[in-house]
């Protein structure tokens, strides 16, 4: 629905109505603005936008209207005048200057009404990434951080969070074998997010928690807590200590594989960003009792660009698919396979020997993980992270997130 809201909103220059005024701006500024009986058309920059004109009074930055110290609007949104149109509009050094009824009077830059413009969203990317099968990573020759500089330096932590943010997964070398530096290389990124395995956890192949992870059995490419309303964003995994073999931990870019689908097979994709699925965790041993429930979509994408953001896939904890009626069912599971084809492609799959000192950070948002079977004792330790600081953290080093 979203997409045909865009198309029109594009074509509505052929549908505005009574047009009262039309200006050229100086020409350094390279722009032109005409005003309209419901909104305000820009020409600037190259990109002819539409500016609404409750919009423009919500996002008045005067300072009875905007508090800049806190970053928070003044402005009771609920009091504006749905009918509301501009007394007068002008340019001033490179600046629109709105006078409404009343006399208060708006002034905004040309260059932040372009950036946060409908158009200018609608045709730029989120958070850019770079994604990747096996050959695309290995030929990237991206370094993992290594431990005392990433503590320590802050520039060994932006780029870190470069990498993470490219590509979805993100390395510290030689971190001591223990939970509590494990914790500590955690701190240093985001804020640990506490679950029903607790906050940091480490454990081994015992079955002590209702959870096929807790063996020594092969796993299929995954993502986690899918049965979370909001899945976990981060997984951070450390290998303390393993004598015996196999056990490589499995990785795969899932943006890769189901952008694929969407050049492949676009009503496949369709299908699997528009129909809500059921995950279960359901857990009943002697010391946990749990039944968590999540509900939501194979594939989400932003829907004024169509830009993927979170692929919810687990085989494992997919519950009863009694959320999509009888006649689209035999389609979902053909979508399914087709994305699943993708996914189980040899060469997207990147397999890494998590060794003692080697920590992973993996969005759990995109990158599916899994793992080899193994013999012998293997013991890891790790958490979930808070996926809303780590972006922050990327933010306020100046990367787009």
């Amino acid at each position: 629905m979203f997409c045909r809201l865009h198309r029109s909103v594009l074509r509505q220059a052929q549908l505005l109505r009574g047009v009262s005024r039309s200006t050229a701006l100086p020409r350094r500024a390279c722009a032109t603005f005409r005003t309209h009986e419901e909104c305000l058309e820009l020409h600037y920059g190259g990109t002819q936008m539409y500016f609404n004109y409750v919009w423009l009074r919500d996002h008045c930055l005067s300072a009875a209207s905007y508090n800049s110290k806190t970053n928070q609007r003044n402005l009771d949104t609920g009091s504006i005048d749905l009918t509301i149109r501009p007394e007068s509009t002008r340019v001033e050094e490179d600046h629109l200057v709105i006078t409404w009824p009343g006399g208060h009077m708006s002034k905004y830059s040309l260059s932040w009404l372009a950036e946060n413009s409908f158009e200018r969203k609608y045709q730029s990317a989120v958070q850019p990434r770079i994604l990747w099968d096996s050959d695309i990573y290995k030929n990237a020759n991206i370094t993992s951080s290594k431990w005392d500089t990433f503590m320590s330096c802050d520039d060994e932590l932006k780029k870190f969070l470069q990498n993470y943010l490219l590509y979805g997964i993100a390395f510290v070398d030689d971190v001591p074998t223990t939970v509590e530096a494990t914790e500590a290389v955690t701190q240093r990124v985001s804020l640990i997010r506490e679950t029903t395995y607790g906050r940091m956890w480490c454990f081994t192949s015992d079955f002590s928690r209702g959870d096929t992870a807790y063996s020594q059995l092969a796993l299929d490419r995954h993502t986690d807590t899918s049965y979370f309303q909001e899945p976990c964003g981060i997984q951070v995994f450390h290998c303390l200590k393993h004598e015996g073999t196999g056990g490589r931990t499995l990785l795969v870019d899932g943006f890769y594989a189901a952008e694929k689908l969407r050049q492949s097979s676009p009503e496949s994709f369709e299908l699997l960003a528009q129909v809500p699925v059921k995950h279960d965790y359901i857990e009943n041993t002697d010391r946990h009792q749990n039944h968590i429930t999540g509900i939501g979509p194979v594939l989400n994408v932003y829907p004024w660009n169509n830009e993927m953001y979170l692929i919810r896939y687990n085989n494992y904890d997919r519950s009863v698919l009694n959320t999509i009626p009888h006649d689209v069912v035999q389609r979902w599971y053909a979508a399914h396979r087709e994305l699943t084809t993708e996914l189980r492609r040899p060469e997207n799959e990147l397999w890494v020997k998590l060794t003692p000192g080697k920590v992973v950070f993996i969005d759990n948002w995109r990158v599916l993980h899994g793992r080899e079977s193994f013999t012998g004792l293997r013991q890891l330790c790790g958490c979930y992270l808070t996926r809303d600081d780590v972006l922050s953290a990327a933010r306020c080093f100046g990367l787009q997130a």
